[in-house]
């Protein structure tokens, strides 16, 4: 990895879908409007297979939409092995995710790069992004809430270490 490579995040929850797609739209709208989009890759992945190829859920689409994101390019994928090579952090959106992700790490490299989302909410009730699969909207507006909070949280970890790279060699940013 050289030190104009970008910053690589991802994403993970559990179909690639609802949450993570939020997510990743979420941090690359903020990381754009903060003047460091070209330092920073956000994608997103889901543990499991079943929409793979597939858009957003809809409702995901419609929340993001109604708060200014555009999610219309999102295309689910699996989080495999090589997704920790390819990513500098592994945020996963709630603790089921994060165990498998540590699970498949090969290595305390790879373990070390997984994160929770809520972790960098510090007034966040739990530390679990709830799925809103099986609920109304109203409950997708209310996870897109969280989530940007929570990834304001992690960007203001990130950025200084991020802007700093501008002129320096870069490194990891340690979080």
């Amino acid at each position: 990895m050289s030190p104009s490579d970008p910053f690589r995040v991802i994403f993970v929850c559990t179909g690639n879908i609802c949450r993570s797609p939020m997510a990743e739209a979420v941090f690359r709208d903020l990381a754009e409007h903060q003047g460091v989009g070209p330092l920073i890759v956000s994608s997103s992945a889901g543990t499991g297979e079943w929409h793979v190829g597939e858009r957003a859920d809809e409702r995901t689409l419609e929340a993001l939409d109604r708060r200014g994101y555009d999610g219309s390019k999102h295309r689910a994928k699996q989080f495999t092995a090589a997704s920790f090579e390819e990513n500098d952090l592994v945020v996963a959106l709630d603790r089921t995710h994060e165990r498998i992700l540590r699970e498949w790490a090969r290595d305390e490299d790879q373990e070390g790069k997984v994160t929770l989302l809520l972790a960098y909410d510090r007034d966040a009730d739990g530390l679990d992004v709830p799925d809103p699969y099986y609920a109304d909207t109203t409950m997708f507006d209310a996870v897109l809430a969280m989530i940007e909070t929570a990834t304001r949280g992690l960007f203001r970890q990130l950025e200084p270490a991020l802007r700093q790279s501008r002129t320096t060699p870069r490194s990891t940013p340690r979080i």
